[in-house]
């Protein structure tokens, strides 16, 4: 009776894994909905890759990666420079870039497949939710592949294709930041009026301190130790123009005119912007080019804890593993999740990021399926919920994000001797700190410029 009970359930997970997304969670969360179980699965294949991608840059992983035929040394794929090429710096960093590539051209792959679904009767419907295992050996068969890419120009190719990804899924991710800002100002704004008023009001007022005590705390720590006296003149014009832009909008935020057009609307979310602007300005300064302005976290430690300043790291050491590289990938995780069970209540927002939650017809399953397989609820059956195309683009441009977070935003020097911070990094950071603030003063200002359109 085990033996057939065994049999039957080996036969159920190849079903799953052949068949559609929710078989595979059905086990623990039956009434799951179709688009969500499937999005979390492609988010799951996104942070496997990014887990790989951690582990080929971790110390002493470079003596395996040069075992690859002509990925390092020995390669007559970089004409003229292969007895310069230091492996030992440059292998971890190509390898993320291969790893990461063979994620984009999977998504990418996918994207242009699903152009254009409407529901999930389409025949591609049931690839896009099914078909599991096929697509994770297609997803290692490209990775494989990959890394027999010949360098040549390939790098700095994908350098600056990574730069304009990261920066478009910076984006996505102020959309999303600022919708989690209003969603979460809006809930507790209706609990306090609703519920216990002096508690509510005692949480909103401290969440809204802490964040902007720890962004005025940032603002003095960046003046202390990315500034010079005579010096790093840049640093100072983008801490003191955030700083100047974000005391606006935190005003603006509080005008009657703004409260009258949105009454949830007030410092919270305001404070939430100005932290994380805070949090690209310091990513932005770890950029730039010029050491003297730009000390490592190590070094300032050591400064603080010693009184004494620490010569800057030698070019030749990288280090990976920076304050701002896990903060970064920290907010990539939660974005990533966050995008794939989101379920906002802004219209805006959703058309902007191509979503119609709730708007997809549920189909009926009954409480003892004749199969006696749990699964999960179709909810698209008349139309999706989500871009098929779009989800796919969107992780397409988070795996280039990841891609330049691991590797620092560095790029090779001219003999692939070493790896260096470029000032195209640090631009693509602080523009889109102004871009983020522009698009959360549109959220104030926008109901009030165009009245006749509907911006609940």
């Amino acid at each position: 009776m085990g033996a057939c009970l065994g049999i039957c359930s080996l036969v159920n997970c190849a079903s799953c894994l052949c068949g559609s997304a929710p078989c595979l969670l059905s086990g623990c969360c039956p009434s799951t909905k179709n688009s969500v179980v499937t999005r979390l699965i492609y988010t799951f294949f996104l942070l496997l890759g990014t887990f790989v991608s951690v582990i080929m840059i971790l110390p002493g992983m470079e003596t395996q990666l040069r075992k690859i035929p002509g990925f390092c040394e020995g390669s007559s794929s970089i004409p003229f420079i292969q007895g310069h090429v230091n492996c030992n710096i440059i292998v971890g960093y190509k390898s993320v870039y291969r790893m990461c590539f063979a994620l984009a051209a999977f998504f990418f792959l996918f994207a242009l497949i699903m152009i254009q679904v409407k529901s999930s009767k389409d025949p591609r419907g049931a690839l896009q939710n099914g078909f599991w295992f096929f697509k994770f050996l297609a997803l290692v068969g490209i990775t494989v592949g990959a890394f027999f890419i010949p360098d040549g120009t390939f790098t700095t190719v994908w350098f600056y294709f990574g730069v304009v990804g990261a920066f478009c899924f910076i984006l996505i991710q102020l959309i999303l930041l600022i919708d989690f800002a209003h969603s979460w100002g809006q809930s507790w704004v209706e609990n306090m009026e609703e519920g216990n008023s002096k508690c509510w009001y005692a949480a909103l007022f401290i969440c809204t301190a802490i964040n902007y005590l720890v962004s005025l705390a940032a603002v003095v720590l960046f003046y202390y130790f990315y500034t010079k006296p005579d010096d790093c003149v840049t640093n100072k014009v983008f801490i003191s123009l955030n700083l100047i832009f974000c005391i606006i909008v935190s005003i603006v935020s509080i005008l009657s005119k703004v409260q009258e057009a949105q009454p949830h609307s007030g410092l919270l979310q305001a404070s939430v912007i100005t932290l994380y602007t805070m949090y690209v300005t310091w990513s932005a300064m770890t950029n730039e080019p010029n050491r003297n302005c730009n000390p490592s976290l190590l070094s300032i430690v050591h400064q603080t804890t010693s009184n004494s300043t620490v010569a800057p790291p030698s070019d030749q050491v990288v280090q990976w593993w920076d304050a701002q590289s896990i903060v970064g990938l920290v907010i990539f995780l939660i974005c990533v999740l966050y995008s794939s069970i989101r379920s906002s209540n802004n219209t805006q927002v959703n058309k902007l990021m191509m979503t119609e939650e709730g708007e997809g017809a549920v189909s009926e399953i009954s409480s003892a399926p004749e199969d006696g397989v749990h699964r999960a609820v179709d909810n698209e059956q008349d139309a999706v919920t989500y871009s098929y195309s779009f989800f796919h683009i969107c992780l397409l441009l988070s795996s280039l994000y990841i891609m330049m977070t691991l590797t620092n935003w560095y790029s090779p020097n001219t003999d692939y001797s070493t790896l260096q911070s470029t000032w195209p990094a640090v631009w693509v950071k602080i523009s889109s700190s102004w871009v983020g603030l522009l698009l959360y003063l549109w959220t104030l200002v926008g109901p009030l410029i165009l009245s006749d359109r509907d911006f609940t």
